[in-house]
């Protein structure tokens, strides 16, 4: 058995940590209820966003456009979209898995990294790391949106990617958050399979011209849903991070109990041989 010394040591040292717990737990409940108000008010706009232009694409009929056709380059280039810190449970870990463990192959993968926990656990596997905006996930904000946006349409027009991706965490609740992986571009219409006959036969008419139209169209289009991916993932962040300390705190709590009854034992035996030893050496005497 430890020594009383050791284990009122180690009982104080799990307590220091629990503080620490506490109040991590408390910074990110702050901070999951502002994230959680901005991804709520974003998602309506997100999905109405994906959904209007996959349905409008799906009525374009064949179209040249170097946003809906496949480019030259293999390449595939994948944003994703991880926390600058650890100590959030599984979301980093989660997230990082639509990639290593997807279908994806690695050397045809480029990344580009927001948030240093992708970054560098993606580095260490070998994958190529484009460019990191792992600034813009600690308060996400539409222009940072933007700049990734630009960057990624640039390198696609330019044929230095072929398809582009979205690595992120769907935000459902505080306790429910989904790891997904969105392919933006070429724009993919497979969701309109599901629509009636006549629906699809319905034409969709541009003014001005599709080619005009489409470039407007579709980088406001991946901005959006870029935007929609960071503000998800900051509250699913905060979330999975509210978690984990929670559940530090429990666990610390139980070990702090066990190490009080376990000094308590410590102690009362150690009273216990102390009169031992007196009764012994008075019987002696006597």
């Amino acid at each position: 058995m430890a020594s009383m010394i050791d284990i009122k040591r180690r009982k104080v040292s799990i307590q220091s940590t629990q503080q620490i717990t506490k109040a991590m737990k408390l910074v990110s409940t702050v901070k999951l209820q502002r994230a959680k108000s901005r991804a709520e008010q974003s998602k309506a706009y997100f999905d109405c966003m994906y959904e209007t232009v996959t349905s409008m694409l799906a009525r374009t009929g064949h179209s040249d456009h170097p946003y809906l056709t496949s480019r030259p380059s293999e390449k595939k280039a994948v944003v994703i979209i991880t926390s600058n810190r650890g100590l959030a449970g599984g979301y980093n870990s989660n997230v990082i898995k639509l990639i290593t463990k997807g279908e994806l192959r690695k050397e045809d993968v480029v990344v580009y990294a927001v948030g240093k926990k992708g970054r560098d656990t993606l580095s260490r596997y070998g994958y190529e790391i484009r460019e990191d905006f792992s600034d813009m996930i600690e308060e996400p904000q539409y222009p940072d949106a933007v700049r990734l946006a630009k960057t990624l349409l640039s390198a696609y027009r330019n044929g230095e990617i072929g398809e582009i991706y979205l690595a992120y965490t769907v935000f459902k609740n505080t306790v429910s958050h989904v790891p997904t992986l969105l392919k933006l571009l070429p724009v993919e219409t497979a969701a309109e399979k599901e629509s009636s006959d006549r629906e699809r036969e319905i034409p969709m008419n541009f003014e001005p011209e599709d080619d005009e139209a489409l470039e407007l169209i579709i980088p406001k289009y991946v901005t959006s849903l870029i935007y929609g991916g960071l503000v998800e993932s900051a509250a699913s962040e905060n979330g999975a991070r509210m978690q984990a300390m929670d559940s530090a705190t429990s666990n610390a709590e139980e070990m702090i109990s066990s190490l009080t009854l376990l000094y308590n034992r410590a102690r009362q035996g150690s009273i216990t041989q102390e009169l031992t030893e007196i009764i012994a050496g008075a019987e002696a005497i006597s």
